[in-house]
């Protein structure tokens, strides 16, 4: 397949400068009808298509959003920002999408290419906290709004959460009307689950009912799988009976390890549950019990406080949106004791 034609190309093909053909694309009215006539045709010959991205972008024409993710290839990042660019398109506006991967250098990558390209405002699930680069900007004039980001840590930035604290307690409360007892949080890092790993010592402290945590490096199905092969591993007897995952990939990556135990059932001998409710939950081989975070509601608030906050500048007053997730029952935990 042929390379499409760029403007360098159509100014050489038409004999004319690159400044001449992208003055045709940008502003034709500051070239003669002749010029306009000679460049267009050269660009029909030639096959042009003008990169209407590319060109908001660069020209800054407030139509452009960034957003940062921790991870693309979570089904619920995934999730988060198809639910964010529809979001941003009902708004019109286009959202351009970076996944730091939960990497510093490439958050910072990411911001300082969206500051480059213009773009109007940014949504970011910071890594690590807010960085002096962020506030910086900021500060600057750059609408930002954070995800999942605890608010009582910050009062000078908007914010949407999902009560982490909440859906854990409702989570360990449901794995205890089960009947369950012996308790296992599995998640991690730490600073990323903080909020749901307080909910759970919370619900388990308050029921009298054992809590062990296991902390994970990473909230993927391998470290899941990792874990669940050291439940697996455990006597009978030293086996948690109700595992909570700090999220589904984890709960998938357990329920893969435990199912290939011979003698472990699900929900028989431990009831399992996740956080999000990704596509994938409903048709697992057990399906799971999870909590439901709701990316739409989440992408509308985001997307509404940034471009309020690009509306109102230094008279905006900086709001935390507080959604609270849902208890989805599935066949993972089994009936109620």
């Amino acid at each position: 397949m042929a390379k499409a034609a760029g403007i360098r190309e159509v100014a050489e093909a038409a004999g004319v400068s690159i400044g001449t053909v992208s003055n045709v694309v940008n502003r034709p009215e500051l070239v003669s009808a002749q010029m306009l006539a000679r460049v267009q045709a050269t660009m029909a010959q030639l096959g042009f298509v003008r990169n209407d991205l590319a060109r908001q972008m660069k020209m800054g024409g407030g139509t452009t959003l960034g957003a940062i993710v921790l991870n693309i290839g979570n089904p619920f990042f995934a999730d988060l920002a198809h639910a964010l660019e529809l979001a941003a398109e009902e708004r019109g506006y286009i959202s351009v999408l970076a996944s730091s991967n939960q990497s510093p250098e490439r958050e910072n990558r990411y911001i300082d290419l969206f500051e480059g390209q213009r773009v109007e405002g940014m949504i970011v699930a910071p890594i690590a906290g807010i960085t002096e680069r962020i506030h910086r900007l900021h500060r600057s004039g750059m609408p930002f709004v954070l995800f999942g980001y605890p608010s009582d840590e910050v009062s000078d930035f908007c914010t949407v959460e999902m009560d982490g604290d909440v859906g854990a307690y409702r989570g360990i409360e449901h794995l205890i009307a089960c009947g369950r007892r012996d308790l296992a949080f599995v998640g991690g890092p730490r600073r990323q689950v903080r909020d749901r790993w307080q909910g759970a010592l919370r619900a388990a402290a308050e029921n009298g009912v054992r809590l062990r945590t296991l902390e994970t490096t990473d909230q993927t199905m391998q470290e899941g799988a990792r874990l669940g092969d050291h439940i697996a591993s455990l006597p009978p007897e030293e086996r948690p009976d109700g595992i909570f995952a700090a999220n589904d990939l984890l709960a998938m990556g357990i329920m893969q390890s435990l199912l290939l135990a011979r003698d472990i059932s699900i929900p028989g001998d431990i009831a399992l549950m996740g956080y999000d409710d990704v596509s994938y939950a409903p048709h697992l081989s057990v399906a799971l019990t999870t909590m439901r975070q709701d990316v739409d509601q989440m992408a509308r608030a985001a997307v509404d406080l940034l471009l309020t906050e690009r509306e109102e500048g230094v008279q905006h007053e900086h709001r935390r949106v507080v959604l609270t997730p849902d208890l989805v029952l599935r066949d993972s935990t089994g009936p109620l004791a």
